[in-house]
């Protein structure tokens, strides 16, 4: 479905090549596990059946994890009106406004296509910031709507969850004697398929969060554009980023695990290690990008 989002085509080319090196990654691994326990159809059926479950059911699965309930217009007339003039712009249809009643400040968007997209605003977000700063926030949600992130992202996890379930299913076998009875190598093979899916775990890991960083990147470009004022986002990405700052870690850790789909993670993205683990670029890398796109647009 096509919109007025403007393509980022060196972000796109990252994200290409990311998921890229994924699929060789994925290759390499599926013709090992041939190689070394000769049948793998079970397990990638349970695990396609999981991966598609999360991509059905995204947009429910996120909204209750987070404690989130989709609003009618006269619940949320701001947020209406500011979500409807956005997708108007941009020439979408808008998807359904969700609230979720958290202090930390933070939006996300979900869902596995434009018809089923929810994009969720806390309501520490709409306590905090300003019509300005909120349009950036709603822009940058809607550009991952637009771009069908849910499905990129899911599509790419797949492989990486099936490695982290045959080591286990692998350890779990050896542990009751499964492998010993049948014959076919006994602990050697086991320890090497074990290696084997424990190494393609962590590169695929590693390589989903580039893909994640870059999507935010992409993100974060194609809602400042269609706004035409890249310092509202700058402004809305410094400010939430203080707040939660302010927030003790003991009330963030409960929202960890959904950073993937934060405009802003609950735990800031640091340097060297963290940089490389974290779903999110650093501040200073968005912030950057955003003053150069200022530059850009007032050329």
């Amino acid at each position: 479905m096509r919109n007025r989002f403007r393509p980022d085509h060196e972000l796109t080319a990252r994200m290409a090549l990311t998921v890229f090196l994924l699929g060789l990654v994925y290759v390499a691994f599926i013709a090992a596990l041939v190689a070394l326990i000769k049948s793998m159809v079970v397990i990638v059926v349970i695990v396609g059946a999981l991966v598609w479950a999360q991509f059905w059911f995204s947009d429910r699965i996120a909204l209750y994890a987070l404690r989130a309930r989709v609003v009618t217009r006269e619940e949320e007339p701001r947020l209406y009106a500011v979500v409807e003039r956005l997708c108007a712009l941009a020439d979408m249809p808008a998807p359904r406004v969700a609230v979720a009643d958290l202090d930390m400040p933070n939006a996300f968007a979900t869902g596995r296509s434009q018809s089923r997209a929810v994009v969720c605003v806390t309501t520490g977000l709409l306590r905090r910031l300003s019509p300005e700063e909120l349009d950036g926030v709603l822009a940058h949600e809607l550009s991952h709507v637009a771009h069908r992130d849910v499905v990129v992202m899911t599509t790419a996890s797949f492989l990486g969850v099936l490695a982290g379930l045959v080591a286990r299913f692998t350890m779990y076998s050896s542990m009751f004697g499964g492998r010993d009875r049948r014959g076919g190598g006994g602990f050697p093979v086991v320890l090497a398929v074990m290696a084997v899916s424990a190494l393609v775990y962590a590169v695929s890991y590693l390589l989903i969060r580039a893909l994640s960083r870059y999507r935010e990147l992409a993100a974060d470009r194609a809602g400042a554009i269609l706004t035409g004022r890249p310092s509202d986002l700058a402004s809305a990405l410094v400010s939430i980023s203080g707040d939660i700052a302010r927030i003790p870690s003991r009330d963030l850790r409960a929202e960890q695990p959904f950073n993937a789909f934060f405009v802003v993670p609950a735990f800031g993205a640091g340097a060297g290690l963290s940089a490389l683990l974290s779903t999110h670029p650093t501040l200073e890398r968005r912030l950057d990008q955003l003053a150069e796109l200022a530059i850009e647009l007032e050329a």
